[in-house]
């Protein structure tokens, strides 16, 4: 327990210096944080059943306040140190198309990427340009050593993403989680600072 009061109590005073969330500005895409007046956008896209197949956590039906809820979250967990949650925004149509966010472990310096797009804006790239731009503001700006990312097995399409960014296979974990009454295999892919080339 006092371990635990002393971490938090260190997440704090980091906090206490930390900027606040930021902004990524890549080429067709901003990374942004999320605001209260996104969550009508949040509900409609995370609503979709195809992002919670495909996904491990999002929950289906999404229901009204979830997503008020989540965002209200986001603050927080950065000025402690847990993630960085920022919205995926289209530049020329100002809409809100997808989330990504890095789960941090200050402790052993690496951090877990995630990420999901609405359904109508698959095959576009733009997860890819997402995933880039939070890889290289993860690796420049937060000094991370390590990023790690996984999917379901049957979602192989997050596992192209992760290649694209030069992250390497590291392994696959048998039936290891339940999706909808099912086990699912979880594959997991991993990128070092030293690997990491800049585009």
């Amino acid at each position: 327990m006092r371990e635990h009061e002393s971490l938090v109590n260190h997440f704090c005073k980091v906090g206490s210096t930390m900027r606040t969330l930021p902004t990524i500005q890549l080429e067709r895409l901003t990374l942004r944080p999320f605001h209260a007046d996104d969550a009508e956008a949040v509900q409609k896209l995370a609503g979709d059943p195809y992002i919670a197949e495909t996904t491990l956590y999002i929950p289906h039906p999404y229901e009204d306040g979830i997503a008020e809820a989540w965002i209200g979250t986001h603050s927080n967990n950065f000025s402690l140190g847990r993630s960085l949650e920022l919205a995926v925004e289209h530049k020329e149509d100002k809409c809100l198309i997808g989330a990504i966010s890095i789960g941090m472990n200050k402790k052993f310096n690496h951090g877990e990427l995630a990420y999901w797009m609405g359904k109508e804006y698959k095959n576009y790239g733009y997860c890819t340009e997402a995933a880039k731009g939070m890889v290289r503001y993860a690796f420049e700006e937060m000094k991370l050593n390590r990023i790690f990312a996984r999917y379901l097995s049957k979602n192989p399409a997050s596992g192209r993403v992760m290649s694209k960014l030069g992250m390497k296979y590291e392994g696959t974990l048998r039936q290891h989680v339940i999706k909808w009454d099912k086990y699912e295999d979880l594959v997991y892919y991993g990128l070092l600072k030293d690997e990491y080339i800049c585009e």
